[in-house]
């Protein structure tokens, strides 16, 4: 490239709480990615990344994820990439899992739970709440995608074209090979929506992860979503040491919507009623946000994950009203209405 200072910028631009401050791009920076290093280096004619892992999976995630960023900065003017080294032309997507179908089981009025078989699933329990799965067209044999020479995704087209949507990971068991995902049902029914009320035992389904959407460990926390929120919610609980304070709100249609909740006692929970009102429409979680009684100290965070609105009402509360950095806040816009969402992470306080 012509300018390395230019693509520096812009790569920090994109990452802006991973990239080291101040950048020289005639010297050697290093970039800690997804638990392997990026080592960005002047060549002869602009950059080299060289990536370095002890796993081979997360080897090939992160060279995945270089090549995202390097096509999202240069744009239409990046030229084909191609990794050399460890790992490279490797067909397999490290990241993916075909699953099948165990059962399924209706949590309350709204949500169906299903239960997945699958092998080598120990990076699923952990660096992250959420995966992809992807549906292949019904009654097709399934054509899952494969890795290409920048270990990106190359994915079926034409008759073979699969669906995919984000899910919470509600329990990942490796010793048994079994994921729970939970699915909140809707109208219009989107797809995973009908895949979730049509699931048989044996049906096959792809899936990818995970990543992003943890509660890190703080002196307090506060957390708001709705129901599409609740997998990721009720997981987080389960997951926080014994000694965890703060506060959830979960906005449900009524009462019958409510799920028992394992918590540490130093969190409480408090269901908000929407009562017949669409989903989407209401103020309940940012009239929430606002009520808490705030704690000193700076060692605090908030995680929310509900409707397009109420994110962008909430992102606000976060950063004008709190004046909260963005180490202190996840917001996550888990749907939109009047679009056929099912439960996807759409929109997030980094974009």
């Amino acid at each position: 490239m012509d300018d390395p200072n230019w693509f520096c910028a812009e790569l920090a631009r994109h990452l802006p709480d991973d990239m080291p401050h101040p950048i020289d791009p005639w010297n050697e920076t290093v970039l800690p990615l997804y638990g392997t290093l990026a080592r960005i280096r002047p060549a002869e004619k602009g950059l080299s990344i060289a990536l370095e892992a002890e796993d081979a999976a997360q080897h090939g995630v992160a060279k995945g994820i270089v090549s995202y960023y390097v096509q999202a900065v240069m744009g239409e003017a990046c030229p084909p990439l191609e990794w050399t080294g460890d790992g490279a032309g490797v067909k397999e997507l490290p990241h993916f899992r075909e699953m099948r179908v165990l059962s399924t089981q209706w949590l309350g009025p709204r949500m169906i739970r299903v239960e997945l078989a699958g092998d080598n699933l120990q990076r699923f329990a952990s660096d992250g709440l959420h995966m992809r799965l992807l549906f292949p067209p019904e009654g097709r044999e399934p054509v899952w995608p494969t890795a290409g020479p920048a270990a990106l995704p190359i994915w079926p087209e034409g008759e073979d074209a699969l669906t995919t949507r984000v899910y919470t990971l509600r329990r990942v068991d490796p010793a048994v090979g079994r994921v729970s995902v939970d699915v909140v049902l809707h109208d219009p029914p989107g797809a995973g929506c009908r895949w979730a009320r049509t699931a048989l035992p044996g049906d096959r389904v792809g899936m990818l992860g995970p990543g992003g959407g943890d509660i890190p460990a703080k002196d307090w926390v506060l957390v708001l979503g709705d129901e599409t929120a609740l997998p990721a919610i009720a997981r987080s609980l389960e997951e926080m040491a014994p000694d965890a304070r703060g506060e959830v709100f979960i906005e449900v249609d009524s009462a019958a919507d409510e799920l028992p909740l394992e918590k540490p006692d130093g969190v409480s929970v408090r269901w908000l009623h929407r009562e017949g009102q669409p989903a989407g429409t209401t103020t309940l979680l940012i009239d929430a946000a606002r009520s808490v009684t705030w704690p000193g100290g700076p060692n605090v965070f908030v995680w929310a994950g509900a409707e397009f609105e109420a994110f962008k009402q909430i992102r606000q509360f976060c950063r004008k009203e709190r004046g909260l950095k963005r180490n202190q806040h996840l917001v996550v816009a888990y749907w939109r209405r009047g679009l056929t969402q099912d439960s996807a992470t759409k929109d997030t306080d980094d974009e």
